[in-house]
């Protein structure tokens, strides 16, 4: 198996889970600028998308978007997942919102947005942490132990306290604990990170 990375993109969330549930993976840095791997093969021939993550399967399948990745290895390592019978639709809800709704929202701070649509990015972005950390159920955000949703918020977390964003103290815990992790802190550390 093998993910396809950037450094600090969101494909960060798939190398913390990968390690997190302790699996045996390959990693290969993209250039998103050139659409090279560091192997030197065009991105593009792996996926037409042309961005990461891209989680190559032993069986030669890629799997592309962090929902996806992200379900798939909460599916095959269920300590990365919620258990009961709506364990995965949570999990999937969850990861739908950190996706769509605060990822999303983060572009206009990456791409240089108008001031006009970088403020109005920081008051949504604030907004849906705020929602987040009201919805943390112990030091995570589904109990006292980290799903794949934890790993796809702690991202967030890092880029907004890249961009100076007010973010609830719940989540500035939550951001720590994840950062004192061995598995966070063996990828943040492969992606010179740390």
């Amino acid at each position: 198996m093998k993910l396809y990375y950037c450094p600090f993109a969101c494909s960060l969330a798939d190398h913390i889970a990968l390690e997190e549930a302790g699996i045996d993976f390959e990693r290969e840095r993209v250039d998103l600028k050139l659409k090279v791997t560091a192997s030197g093969r065009s991105y593009n021939e792996l996926t037409s998308k042309g961005y990461v993550p891209a989680l190559q399967l032993d069986n030669g399948e890629i799997i592309t978007e962090n929902v996806a990745i992200l379900d798939w290895i909460a599916s095959h390592y269920p300590k990365l997942g919620i258990r009961g019978e709506l364990g995965r639709t949570r999990l999937l809800e969850a990861l739908a919102y950190i996706s769509t709704e605060l990822h999303r929202s983060l572009r206009p701070l990456w791409h240089s947005g108008s001031d006009q649509e970088m403020a109005e990015a920081r008051t949504a972005i604030e907004t849906r942490l705020e929602f987040l950390s009201n919805s943390l159920a112990g030091d995570y955000l589904f109990g006292e132990h980290p799903t794949v949703a934890d790993c796809y918020l702690f991202v967030m977390l890092l880029w907004a306290e890249r961009f100076g964003l007010e973010v609830p103290k719940p989540l500035v815990g939550l951001r720590e604990r994840m950062r004192t992790r061995p598995a966070v802190k063996v990828a943040l550390a492969v992606e010179g990170l740390s």
